[in-house]
Formats: C-alpha cells, sequence, structure tokens
C-alpha cells in the first residue's frame, strides 16, 4: 500500500484495499484464505473479508467456502492483465500452428459465469457474423468449449449452473431442454471432447478439449471450428480432434513445467 504521506486529498481507500486484495493473488499464491488475503495485504481481517464479498458480488472474485480466487471477469478491468497472462501468450502460439496445419480457426477460452472469454486465437477464414477476437464472449451452453468447461463444473455447481442460466434457442438445433443439456455434459465429461453443430450459429460447427494446469484441473477450453459446407463431421471427429487433442497436450506439457501461469 501507498505510504499514508503521500496520498492525496480524495484518495479512496476502500479502492486501495480492493485493489491490494486483488494483487495478492499470483502464480504462486492462486487460491488464499481470508487469513492469508489479510496477512498479505497487511489489512484487517474484517477489512480484507469487505473487499474480498465486495469483488466477489461484482464477479471478480470466486470461492469454494474456503479459499478464494480470482475469476476471468478481471480481464474486464483492463487489457494489462490479458497481455500478462502468460497462459495466452502460450496457447495463442500452439493456436497458430494448429490453424496452419488444418486452415481453420482456432481458440482458447475460460468459463466466466454463464459465459466463455475468449483468452487467445488464431483465425483463419471468418465463417460466423459476429467478430470473435480476444475478449469476446458467449453463452457456454451453446458451445463447444463452454460444454467442456461447463462438464468439468461439480455436480452441485452444474446443479446451480443448470437452475440459473437462461438457455435460448440461438438456431433450431440449440439444446435447450436441460435435461437434455445435462446429459450431453455428461458424455461430454466421460469422452473428454465435445463437438457443436449449429446450434451456436448457422453453418458453424465446432469441437473442443480441454486444457488442464499442473494439478490436473481444467482451466481452460481449445477448439477448431469451421464452416458446415466446407468440413464435415466425420472429418472434425476423425482428422481435427486428434490434431486439437495433441495441441492441448503441448499446452498441458508447459502447465505442468511450471513455467506458465495457467489462467
Amino acid at each position: 500500500m501507498i505510504d499514508s504521506v503521500n496520498r492525496p486529498a480524495g484518495f479512496v481507500h476502500s479502492l486501495e484495499s480492493g485493489l491490494s486484495v486483488i494483487r495478492s493473488f499470483s502464480d504462486e499464491r492462486p487460491r488464499l484464505t481470508l487469513s492469508e488475503v489479510a496477512r498479505q495485504t497487511g489489512l484487517s481481517r474484517a477489512s480484507a473479508r469487505r473487499s474480498l464479498l465486495t469483488l466477489q458480488t461484482l464477479g471478480y472474485v470466486g470461492s469454494d467456502e474456503r479459499e478464494f480466487f480470482l475469476t476471468p471477469r478481471v480481464l474486464t478491468l483492463g487489457y494489462a492483465y490479458l497481455s500478462s497472462l502468460s497462459f495466452a501468450d502460450v496457447a495463442q502460439g500452439h493456436l497458430a500452428d494448429l490453424a496452419n496445419e488444418v486452415h481453420e480457426s482456432c481458440s482458447a477460452s475460460v468459463l466466466d459465469g454463464f459465459e466463455i472469454v475468449y483468452v487467445a486465437r488464431a483465425a483463419t477464414k471468418r465463417i460466423m457474423t459476429i467478430s470473435l477476437s480476444v475478449g469476446t464472449r458467449l453463452p457456454a451452453y451453446a458451445t463447444s468449449m463452454g460444454r467442456v468447461l461447463l462438464a468439468d463444473l461439480s455436480d452441485d455447481q452444474l446443479d446451480a449452473y443448470l437452475g440459473a442460466a437462461t438457455l435460448a434457442p440461438l438456431t433450431e438445433r440449440t439444446i435447450v431442454d436441460r435435461d437434455q443439456l445435462r446429459a450431453e455434459l455428461g458424455r461430454t465429461r466421460i469422452r473428454g471432447w465435445c463437438m457443436v453443430d449449429q446450434e451456436l450459429e448457422h453453418g458453424v460447427r465446432s469441437v473442443a478439449v480441454p486444457v488442464h494446469d499442473a494439478s490436473g484441473r481444467v482451466v481452460a477450453a481449445v477448439n477448431t471450428s469451421a464452416h458446415a459446407t466446407r468440413v464435415p463431421l466425420t472429418t472434425l471427429q476423425k482428422s481435427f480432434l486428434a490434431k486439437l487433442k495433441d495441441c492441448a497436450v503441448a499446452i498441458d506439457a508447459e502447465l505442468r513445467a511450471g513455467s506458465v501461469r495457467s489462467p
């Protein structure tokens, strides 16, 4: 924190506390208890708790009841965070190699609430009416990467998601029945990949697989997308999927090596 002597008139102490709480998390300390946050920031437990609850309410911090952790929503605070996210840099290189090999666009995303957030992308041909780039947000339920990430949720977390999510039909193919979506997520969890055919947008199909950190936890997803008239489902599954899995394994290896910070 800034020395009190150097604080100008109008200095907002609560904002300083909130930012110091965000900065207390790092690659060495991705998850912290309330006591650890207070110790790292120099705040009292009561002040640290107020900052954490505020950040959690705003969606910047998550909690498993014992420990707190940052969520991908901190990306919205500015591109400075995103540019320092070494995972995105590493994923970008592998996605670019994959895109050059399959001649289709490849992306990486993380889950943030009801949406996925793109953190890396190697684009070739534009196949969607919306422009996809780093920072783009899409509904998790209708995307291959979103379903891969949702499939890794605990049963309680998935129940909460399905109970609160709005499942709107984006095309006539979109799964909007909660039981049907739950079943699809179950199949995704078992086989370790997901393919979505024209549920997000007409003419667009994609396949996605998970990315794991050093502990084996799913922290992101990568996908390859293609136009339905150009790439048959059999090609997407039998050819692209194998290459996509190799890409994810390469990213996993760097995360396990400990030299790359996971998202």
